[in-house]
């Protein structure tokens, strides 16, 4: 797809990966509409970029439907949904409230599930449109602690792979970020923890992943990855699943000994 003077729609696009893909998206003539909780943010970016600030609380249908409505009116048709945004904690099984079950489940997965039932009749109608989802590998290969956020990770990605299969004789097409560990505010401290040397995989800029993200748009192509060593865990993970699951425990134990030695745990 060519984004030149598209309407693109970026959610969590005040910091990370939603920032830097907003600049990469007008750079190349996008019409970026900026979505995000955090209003001066959201803002600060779209006034760089010349787009339109929405804010939204995305853990609320209602204001999705206002924020695809607010981007009408200001921009145009959504032709680009990149359902970026997503919050995580590091709690576990017995740990994770239920209340914070349910708040990672209304932003990590059905943020995406109200806002493509926002947009999709008219890219239907259009016979053209594009979805974008930020999975995280965590909805790939599963990660130590943050289980609410795996579980729902791993939820956004048969979202978008059902999309995908279902909609591409209808001309829409689906994009699926699965991204290692990159420089944002989410990945914070952990950066130079036990788990992002052990786990995390090489650590990327939001700008490197930003363009891996505009160059999948342009060719179209599904899975998006950051480092070619994600691929690698996959195919190790799908060739041998109890092999991949001792490995995963034995680094469990590595990341219980961290934690008990006062290093940070994700």
């Amino acid at each position: 797809m060519d984004l030149n003077g598209k309407v693109v729609a970026i959610t969590g696009a005040a910091s990370g990966i939603g920032e830097a893909c907003a600049h990469a998206f007008a750079a190349v003539g996008a019409k970026v509409a900026v979505v995000d909780i955090d209003e001066v943010g959201a803002v600060r970016v779209a006034s760089a970029v010349s787009g339109a600030a929405v804010p939204c609380d995305l853990g609320d249908p209602a204001a999705i439907s206002d924020m695809v409505a607010q981007i009408e009116a200001d921009l145009g048709p959504v032709e680009v949904l990149f359902n970026n945004a997503g919050i995580g904690s590091g709690a576990g099984l017995l740990t994770s409230s239920l209340d914070e079950w349910q708040r990672q489940w209304d932003v990590n997965l059905m943020s995406h599930v109200h806002a493509i039932r926002a947009v999709l009749p008219a890219m239907l109608e259009r016979g053209e449109g594009y979805l974008l989802h930020t999975a995280s590998m965590a909805g790939v290969l599963s990660s130590h602690g943050n289980l609410p956020y795996a579980v729902s990770k791993h939820a956004v990605v048969g979202l978008a792979e059902w999309l995908a299969f279902t909609y591409a004789h209808l001309g829409i097409r689906v994009s699926l970020l699965a991204p290692l560990a990159v420089r944002t505010p989410m990945l914070g401290d952990a950066a130079e923890g036990e788990w992002a040397s052990q786990a995390g995989g090489p650590i990327k800029e939001p700008t490197e992943v930003a363009q891996q993200v505009l160059d999948a748009i342009v060719a179209e192509r599904f899975l998006v990855l950051t480092d070619p060593i994600a691929q690698t865990w996959m195919e190790r993970k799908t060739a041998d699943p109890d092999r991949w699951l001792l490995g995963m425990n034995r680094l469990q134990q590595r990341l219980e000994g961290a934690e008990d030695a006062g290093l940070p745990q994700q």
